[in-house]
């Protein structure tokens, strides 16, 4: 089997986030959580998490099952299973109107490993990759015929995860609200 050769660039668009604290909530807006490195790293947004208004463009805007690339910092590739949320800066929001989300999103994890250690290279505060170096991440494409093949096998699982994940977060909000309720 032939196999194209791209690479992450080309099979996803890397969607920066804004800098949130430019759209703040408006008088008597309620607004969204905005997701930032933490709420990433924990999966969910929280009351402590900052708010922005609902007007941001729709592009960055992150929904449950987005995967969400942190590219500065602390460096993870996450599928996205907590609530709709604004996309703070330093994170990419990873899209494609081509590939399956399984297939970004693993290629995507397959480099982190490397992304982790350019950015531990580099003579500053805050570690961090840049869009050359996603560039340079080979990505080998199979046919159509094969990748959908793949995708009837793959979706259904990573359907379940995200399922998973919200029902381990709902519990984690339980046990929280149990124990300081009773203790």
């Amino acid at each position: 089997m032939k196999f194209e050769k791209s690479n992450l660039v080309g099979i996803a668009n890397f969607k920066n986030g804004l800098p949130m604290q430019k759209f703040q909530c408006e008088k008597f807006e309620n607004g969204i959580p905005v997701l930032k490195i933490r709420e990433l790293s924990q999966g969910y947004t929280d009351s402590s998490s900052d708010r922005c208004s609902m007007k941001i463009n729709k592009d960055y805007i992150v929904k449950t099952g987005d995967i969400v690339f942190s590219w500065s910092g602390t460096l993870m590739v996450k599928i996205w299973s907590g609530t709709t949320s604004g996309l703070n800066q330093h994170l990419f929001k990873v899209t494609s109107k081509k590939f399956p989300s399984w297939f970004i999103y693993e290629w995507t994890k397959h480099y982190l490993k490397k992304f982790k250690l350019i950015a531990a290279g580099k003579a500053t505060t805050m570690g961090h990759i840049k869009r050359s170096d996603l560039m340079d991440s080979i990505v080998f494409i199979p046919n159509y015929k094969f990748l959908s093949q793949l995708t009837r096998i793959m979706k259904p699982i990573y359907d379940e995860r995200i399922k998973i994940i919200k029902q381990n977060q709902h519990l984690n909000c339980l046990k929280k609200e149990f124990l300081t309720k009773y203790f």
